[in-house]
């Protein structure tokens, strides 16, 4: 598809020699990469016979001159040949959107208009008081009191100028205030004028042509000061039958010192600023340090040894690539055309929807929070992965809050929690707690406690489950942790790969309830203190 744009290449005064071209150039195509963006600009060719050089003034200066690739197409024999790129010094007047500031000026001018207005009537208003005040002898032509039957008159002609007055004022001042909420919201909307005088680059490619010939031109690079972010809404009807519908987004921003207006526009998984390569591994020696010893009878202080973790410099720290650049790569184009303004505003574009029946469950950790949480699950089965983002959940038409959605490959399963489930009452209550001591003259500690959770199903339909719990666990011989023989047990013994994480997954009848006992035993030396610390969950 061929995109029409406006010109953005602003043509420069100066002698252009005769087999000098100077082309102008619009935006046809933009792929957005999470760190870049590819542009592609098209140019109208009418080439003279013989050897030419074209040249495309005031592209913007964030583009990577070693990205910069040319192709064309004409109606005869064609050849291209070098393509230099140099550094020019920008316009000291860059080009502002006209309509818009003819717009503006116009507001501004009415503004103007309105405020005059405004100070007439209230020189107008001060008349109508002061003539209210004078004395009676003031208000006749012939300089006498005003006759009494001619004062109802007077009052009504002061009141009706006073009403009329003051309602003109009050008209005047809304419009003042309605244009005053236009010129801000102009001026908001304005484009960010690349900095006068920021320096551009000028492209200059030599061609040849056989004869004369009329064709096309496209030059293609890399730009840096664009990116794109993945975004999601999920929406759960649970009314009639379950459903639920995923909404994959793109949040494109650019602030290239471009406009890219009604272009074709994609977005790809690809990472175009990384690098082509892993890094090389060197080599790494470990070594005692020897340290000096101290001088016989010296009387002075020895240095304090470091500590270990102190000695061993760390070099550097490796920084994980994140999911979105592994082995997972995808690209999607906008449907119709599409406008990105150069602000750096985020412009959210719909990628594609996905329609999915969910199975459903309720998920409780009453350990932390004794309520159970609503959550639907599918399987992702479109061609390009789920990538890590934001999710907007909605619930029957309600909005029920956000989540995190990790990066998810074709034919994984995707799991969403929906808010709190109110029809499934889940209560933990403590049993027990023994604390005492064991050994020869007490030469451990023990602590023994136990747990029992209710959960009720108060849905009036079957309903799967899920009730997870925690083992503490120990990696020091002297403190052992044992599960009590009384313990219901459990339908899965390590949760996610998290030690010491258990869960319990029954599906439950309308108004079944169930109960889970669990419990531990601690034992360690009677002479030390222990401590329970959380450990961060893998990939969280």
């Amino acid at each position: 598809m061929r995109v029409r744009v406006a010109l953005f290449l602003l043509l420069a005064p100066g002698p252009v020699s005769a087999a000098e071209i100077e082309l102008p150039s619009r935006v046809d195509r933009v792929t957005v990469f999470p760190d870049a963006a590819q542009v592609t600009r098209t140019a109208v060719l009418d080439l003279p016979p013989g050897a030419s050089t074209l040249l495309l003034r005031g592209l913007p200066a964030g583009l990577d001159p070693d990205s910069i690739r040319v192709t064309g197409v004409g109606g005869g024999a064609l050849a291209i040949g070098a393509v230099d790129v140099r550094a020019v010094p920008g316009d000291l007047n860059p080009a502002l959107d006209r309509d818009l500031e003819r717009r503006l000026q116009a507001l501004r001018d009415e503004r103007e208009a309105v405020a005059g207005r405004v100070a007439a009537l209230e020189v107008k208003r001060a008349a109508i008081e002061t003539y209210a005040k004078a004395s009676p002898e003031k208000l006749s032509p012939e300089a006498r009191p005003l006759d009494v039957a001619q004062w109802p008159l007077a009052w009504d002609a002061i009141g009706a100028g006073l009403a009329a007055v003051n309602e003109d004022i009050r008209v005047a001042g809304v419009r003042a205030r309605d244009l005053e909420a236009e010129i801000a919201a102009l001026e908001g909307a304005r484009s960010r004028p690349i900095r006068p005088g920021a320096p551009k680059r000028d492209v200059t490619v030599a061609v040849e042509a056989g004869a004369a010939l009329k064709g096309a031109l496209e030059v293609t690079y890399r730009i840096a000061g664009a990116a794109w972010t993945p975004a999601y809404d999920a929406r759960l009807d649970l009314r009639d039958k379950p459903a639920l519908e995923l909404v994959r987004r793109a949040g494109v921003r650019q602030r290239t010192g471009e406009d890219w207006s009604d272009v074709v526009l994609q977005v790809s998984t690809v990472r175009a600023r990384g690098g082509a390569a892993a890094p090389d591994l060197p080599p790494i020696q470990a070594q005692i340090e020897e340290r000096p010893q101290p001088l016989a009878r010296s009387t002075m202080a020895a240095p304090a040894p470091k500590l270990q973790a102190e000695a061993d410099a760390v070099a550097a720290r490796q920084v994980e690539a994140t999911l979105e650049s592994g082995p997972f790569q995808a690209t999607f184009t906008v449907p119709g055309r599409v406008s990105v303004a150069g602000d750096g505003a985020t412009k959210t574009l719909v990628l594609s929807r996905q329609a999915h029946a969910p199975a459903l469950l309720a998920r409780a950790v009453p350990v932390l929070d004794e309520t159970a949480y609503l959550e639907a699950s599918f399987v992702h089965r479109e061609d390009a992965p789920l990538l890590p983002g934001e999710v907007a959940v909605t619930r029957d038409g309600t909005f029920v809050g956000r989540t995190r959605l990790k990066l998810t490959a074709p034919g994984e399963t995707v799991a969403l929690g929906f808010g709190i489930d109110d029809r499934v009452k889940v209560t933990r209550v403590p049993l027990s707690r023994r604390e005492g001591e064991t050994g020869w003259i007490g030469t451990a500690r023990t602590d023994q406690r136990e747990f029992k959770t209710t959960v009720r199903n108060l849905h009036p339909m079957p309903l799967r489950i899920i009730v997870q719990d925690r083992l503490p666990f120990s990696e020091n011989a002297a403190l052992t942790i044992e599960a009590l023989r009384e313990n219901t047990p459990p339908t899965e013994r390590q949760v996610d790969d998290r030690r010491g994480v258990m869960g319990w997954t029954w599906d439950y009848a309308p108004g079944e309830a169930r109960e889970i006992r669990f419990g531990y035993r601690l034992r360690w030396p009677s002479d030390k203190e222990i401590t329970f610390e959380p450990r961060p969950v893998p990939g969280g």
